[in-house]
């Protein structure tokens, strides 16, 4: 899963601030005035000079390694194999987990939404137009190689990022018009009026890069050199594709501060790399990796009976998921003209039958999504509110009429696996967009109607082969094809595929640049952006900047609830199945502290190692 919520570097950004109204957001903090803490409607929880995060435990040991097997991840990187070390840019596959090398100005915690504190940067001070920010810099800030962190080496990093870095950088600083430094521990961070108000909570989370270790190495995916860092981890050994250990930095400059106080226990984080489930899942039955997220309900139902469990050496248990929206989902790419019809994207979706799946390879384990937004409070349910309406009311025509109504929802089949009923639907929509069956095919304007499923992982072999016989049977002629995680990424960057499944994890508070990457006109043409479906609707995008130009959460809440009925009446994303909770297996070498935060669940960060349990079962 892709995970765009990694409290380092990705809080994100929202509203438009050119088009807020009323009172200016941070209106609490006021101008000219340093603060060590920033929040999207100014609900900071930690005061100054807190020590540590509620959730974290400083009386936790140091040592020991965890072997773990990623179930997110952000940028490029990859959880298959990887080739690069630099996880900022579009191209490449780089490790999961790099970004633990890097900090950044401020950084976020894990039990508010969207609240950031001073790291790298001892305090920050807004302008009194609201566009311009000055970080002053921690005197003891330093890379790994013991060199000072400047303001320079701060002001190289976002001047990189902006013109370099991956979208999810690039967009954040759009309206960036300065990066400077201003004297060796003054930095100022300047935009240019029509940027989100709350930009700042994306970019200020940063990693900053060394510019003079940069001098000599290019900026791009070729590098199987690590940068020089500055954050809680190194990278140790490893060998490109197969493996990559992190090393835990001793004498970390930040080890006194709360973002460290409590937190990265292990001496090592190892992950290894495997090209498909059943030979990861078979090294954590042998040991060799001891830390497992179970995204196949057949094996977390069937399989985990081998000796370890039986023995009690493994354990098996739900986490229950972050307080936050997350989907998955299968996208279409409208950048083919033949699915911009939303007449075909309702027939398509009609032809996944999520009954017979759940029922016969699920094992009843999952529940049927309908939001983008699904496990947050912007879910729409029943008819629009009167607030929902005054948002929704100035684009009827513009937007399905379905967004008036109650919130739609899937169709339910009867479990059969080709339900008639609904198939004789689906082919009826068909022909309603223009499409005739013509010799098996359906067909029009000399065109068959053709649909490529593209896959990298052979658990799609398994579950989708009813998928694929129900489009067959209205005359789609539909086929999978399975490639390698590197190919996968290429054509999937470049927007070269038919129909991909994808899964997300959204911020607590989605933020501007988030949701622009996935759902806004604006991103479109931007290769390895989020809008694999290619939507540029303006309707969508009025909505998104209506949410992101929101003065309290109430009426982001509303905001959003609007976006959901849109989204779902236009059927862009195709929405699968959810889980409210983390399957997670385990050796039971670990120590933690319960419960687990609302808005992350980093255990690389958060747990630790226990060396009694771990003698207690010979590890």
């Amino acid at each position: 899963m892709l995970d765009t919520t990694r409290r380092r570097f990705l809080l994100g950004a929202a509203s438009l601030g050119a088009m807020a109204a009323g009172r200016p957001l941070f209106a609490a903090v006021p101008a000219d005035t340093p603060v060590h803490g920033l929040s999207a409607f100014g609900d900071l929880k930690y005061p100054p000079g807190f020590t540590t995060f509620e959730y974290a435990n400083p009386d936790a040991p140091k040592g020991g390694i965890i072997r773990l097997q990623p179930g997110n991840w952000l940028f490029n990187q990859n959880v298959q194999t990887f080739n690069t070390l630099n996880s900022f840019v579009r191209t490449g596959s780089a490790p999961p987990r790099m970004e633990l090398c890097f900090d950044g100005l401020m950084d976020g915690s894990l039990d508010e939404p969207d609240s950031i504190y001073g790291l790298v940067a001892e305090t920050v001070t807004i302008s009194e137009d609201r566009n311009s920010f000055l970080f002053k810099l921690r005197p003891e800030a330093r890379f790994h190689d013991g060199s000072p962190i400047t303001a320079e080496d701060v002001a190289f990093s976002y001047n990189l990022f902006k013109k370099e870095g991956h979208p999810s950088l690039m967009l954040v600083l759009a309206e960036m018009t300065a990066a400077e430094a201003v004297g060796e521990r003054e930095f100022r961070l300047t935009f240019s009026g029509k940027q989100s108000q709350r930009t700042i909570l994306g970019a200020a989370g940063f990693p900053i890069l060394s510019e003079k270790d940069l001098e000599q190495k290019p900026f791009d995916s070729s590098r199987i050199e690590a940068f020089l860092g500055s954050g809680p981890y190194k990278v140790g050994r490893f060998s490109a594709g197969r493996y990559i250990e992190y090393e835990r930095v001793e004498d970390d400059w930040a080890n006194h501060l709360p973002f460290r106080n409590g937190l990265y226990h292990f001496d090592r984080i190892r992950i290894d790399f495997f090209s498909d489930r059943n030979a990861a899942f078979e090294a954590f039955k042998k040991g060799e990796t001891e830390w497992r997220g179970e995204f196949t309900s057949s094996v977390w139902a069937t399989q985990y009976d081998f000796p370890a469990i039986r023995e009690g050496k493994v354990v098996k248990r739900e986490f229950p998921d972050e307080l936050r929206p997350s989907f998955y989902c299968k996208a279409l790419n409208q950048r083919r003209e033949r699915f911009r019809d939303p007449r075909v994207r309702k027939a398509i979706a009609a032809c996944f039958d999520f009954e017979w799946i759940n029922r016969n390879l699920f094992y009843d384990l999952y529940r049927r999504s309908q939001s983008t937004f699904e496990g947050s409070p912007y879910v729409a349910e029943g008819t629009p509110s009167k607030e929902e309406l005054a948002l929704l009311e100035p684009l009827r025509g513009k937007i399905p009429e379905e967004a008036f109504g109650e919130a739609p929802i899937q169709l339910k089949t009867d479990g059969s696996g080709s339900d008639r009923t609904i198939l004789r639907e689906a082919a009826r929509l068909m022909r309603e967009a223009g499409w005739e069956r013509k010799d098996s095919w359906l067909q029009k304007d000399g065109e068959t109607f053709a649909i490529e499923y593209l896959v990298n992982d052979e658990t799609f072999l398994r579950i989708s082969p009813g998928f694929i016989r129900n489009l067959r049977a209205i005359g789609i002629n539909a086929t999978m094809r399975q490639v390698d995680s590197s190919q996968y990424q290429l054509r999937v960057n470049s927007f070269d595929f038919d129909l991909i499944d994808t899964a997300f994890s959204l911020g607590a508070t989605p933020t501007r640049d988030t949701l622009l990457q996935f759902f806004h006109s604006s991103t479109v043409d931007l290769q390895g952006s989020n809008n694999y479906v290619g939507m540029a609707d303006e309707a969508v995008d009025k909505l998104v900047e209506i949410a992101a130009a929101a003065q309290n959460r109430e009426d982001f809440v509303v905001a959003m609830k609007a976006l959901d009925r849109v989204l779902r009446a236009r059927l862009d994303w195709i929405p699968n199945w959810d889980t409210p909770n983390h399957r997670v297996a385990y050796w039971n070498k670990f120590g933690f502290r319960e419960p687990k935060p609302d808005y992350g669940f980093p255990v690389e960060a958060l747990w630790w190692y226990d060396e009694a349990k771990a003698k207690a079962i010979g590890k």
